[in-house]
């Protein structure tokens, strides 16, 4: 029977989401796979951790091209992408918090792509005058991955309900940033 090494990996994400700690052998038995076969896809925990980092890069930047960044307000166009990015957070969540990502090897250049278009919406607000300039595009761009992923776990925990999170990341973000008319 032949492995479907998408079916692993999404199985994967989606345990490791709810519990970061899991085992290989708890990855391997929530694809319904052996572990002999899940190491022969990944070597180890490195390698599926990577495989997964691919896979929410890809979902992250699907979510960025459909959020259309460019079009109209910068602010609305951060509530789309936290919209559309929604069905990866958990993903996100895992890989934030996924040290090895970002120690030692250098960074996966999808990352950087997905900060500089991001990035580009909160420099967009900037020029606009629609974000306070204090607030730096890198500091928000960080600000938004941060409240992605404590979003996802309150909802992973049943905390917060699926239906309140875009409302509750997106206002809380763009509350802070957004430019007040000084009194």
């Amino acid at each position: 029977m032949a492995v479907d090494r998408e079916h692993v990996l999404r199985s994967a994400a989606d345990l490791l989401t709810r519990k970061s700690t899991a085992t290989m052998d708890e990855v391997a038995k929530a694809a319904g796979i052996s572990r002999a076969t899940l190491h022969r896809h990944f070597a180890g925990r490195d390698a599926l951790v990577r495989a997964l980092e691919s896979l929410g890069i890809e979902e992250c930047e699907a979510a960025v091209d459909a959020a259309r960044l460019d079009d109209g307000p910068a602010g609305e166009a951060v509530r789309r992408l936290v919209r559309e990015i929604q069905p990866a957070a958990g993903l996100l969540a895992f890989l934030y918090g996924e040290s090895q990502l970002w120690e030692g090897e250098p960074q996966n250049d999808g990352w950087a792509r997905l900060d500089a278009r991001i990035g580009a919406v909160f420099q967009r607000g900037h020029q606009s005058g629609e974000f306070r300039v204090e607030l730096t595009p890198a500091w928000l761009t960080e600000a938004l991955y941060g409240l992605i992923a404590s979003g996802a776990w309150a909802v992973q925990d049943g905390r917060v309900a699926a239906r309140d999170f875009p409302t509750m990341v997106a206002e809380l973000l763009l509350g802070g940033a957004t430019r007040r008319e000084e009194s």
